[in-house]
């Protein structure tokens, strides 16, 4: 007899899963074939059934070009939608393929062209399948690879798109919470076949890895149900950060004279680490042009900077991801750093300086 943990996905349990999303007038559903996307469109479909105002739903699949099968793959899951009465749509990533990231190029262009897809359908959302056992496995990769607790609190139900720079369109993850094999009895339940991509168990790839070792990590306590409510309580807890920060932000600004940011020195010396952190994060990330910031350089800019004011240095100039953040007295700024000349930055003050690493 099935258990909660194992038991198809009731219509009530549906109904729950997709009711913040009853106001909208259109929403992208992301269904590879695979049996988690094939149930995100089962599910969705009978929860709008029961509605009476009835959002347009479009199913797209990516062909990313991979795998022979992919094609077949696409039309069963254009079948399905059929069935259902939803509107479907299979997009190709063509081009050229990368030797080496193969995953993630796969994963951006995936994303892209789900966008794209959203934005001529009208459609401000795109529903994607994500379970309680990807939120897991994104856990121990982020964890791996040793990232800090914004990184830990992984996934979140509603998010923007990864690298759509018009920022408009929102991911929505309903089954964040679900374990994968209930949405596989649901779809067993239904008598509705799926596909089954065997790169999900590739070696080379490193979800796939950490994937085949889930079963042992269990057996030590380390489930997924555990995983995910360890990302649940760091992101309650980054919440909470992220708002000091914001007081920090809005208590230490001060007009700076050149475009960029300037925070009192003094009071940003009292601040506590992660606070201080994360405030000059923010202004790295918003003043320079070089993209995202590194944890562990950022970490290495706070320190030096925190070395530099116990010490009570002067002229105090260093450079991370196109911005320059520089402590002259009472104040600490953080400006554009000019366009790349091959010429060295210096940390002290003109007439006695001393040559820097290149950025």
């Amino acid at each position: 007899m099935p258990t909660q943990e194992s038991s198809p996905v009731a219509a009530a349990e549906a109904k729950s899963l997709f009711s913040d999303l009853e106001h909208l007038p259109a929403l992208v559903l992301a269904v590879s074939g695979g049996p988690d996307s094939t149930a995100l469109m089962v599910l969705t479909s009978r929860w709008r059934k029961a509605l009476k105002r009835k959002p347009a739903l479009l199913a797209v699949t990516v062909d990313h070009g991979l795998r022979a099968a992919a094609k077949r793959e696409a039309a069963a899951v254009g079948r399905l939608a059929r069935k259902l009465g939803i509107a479907h749509r299979t997009l190709r990533w063509s081009g050229a393929k990368p030797k080496s990231g193969l995953q993630e190029a796969a994963r951006a262009a995936r994303y892209r062209l789900l966008a794209d897809a959203a934005r001529k359908a009208k459609a401000g959302h795109i529903l994607t399948a994500h379970t309680r056992d990807d939120q897991a496995e994104t856990v121990l990769i982020r964890m791996s690879r040793g990232s800090g607790m914004s990184g830990l609190a992984a996934m979140a139900r509603i998010s923007a798109v990864p690298g759509d720079g018009e920022g408009q369109i929102k991911l929505v993850r309903p089954l964040l919470d679900i374990p994968k094999v209930r949405l596989v009895a649901t779809l067993k339940a239904a008598t509705i076949p799926f596909a089954d991509d065997p790169s999900n168990r590739d070696p080379r790839f490193t979800r796939a890895r950490l994937r085949g070792l889930m079963a042992e990590l269990a057996r030590e306590g380390l489930d997924a149900r555990r995983l995910s409510l360890l990302a649940r309580r760091l992101k309650r807890a980054d919440l909470a950060i992220e708002a000091a920060v914001e007081r920090a932000a809005s208590e230490l600004a001060r007009p700076a004279s050149a475009p960029g940011e300037a925070f009192d020195a003094a009071a940003y010396a009292r601040l506590p680490a992660e606070i201080a952190l994360r405030l000059l994060g923010r202004a790295v990330a918003r003043i320079g042009d070089e993209g995202p910031v590194e944890l562990a350089k950022l970490e290495a800019l706070t320190a030096a900077l925190a070395a530099a004011q116990k010490a009570g240095t002067a002229g105090f100039r260093r450079s991370l991801a196109g911005a320059i953040v520089t402590l002259d007295g009472p104040e600490i700024t953080v400006e554009r750093a000019p366009p790349r000349h091959g010429r060295p930055l210096t940390t002290r003050r003109r007439g006695n300086a001393k040559p820097a690493k290149s950025r």
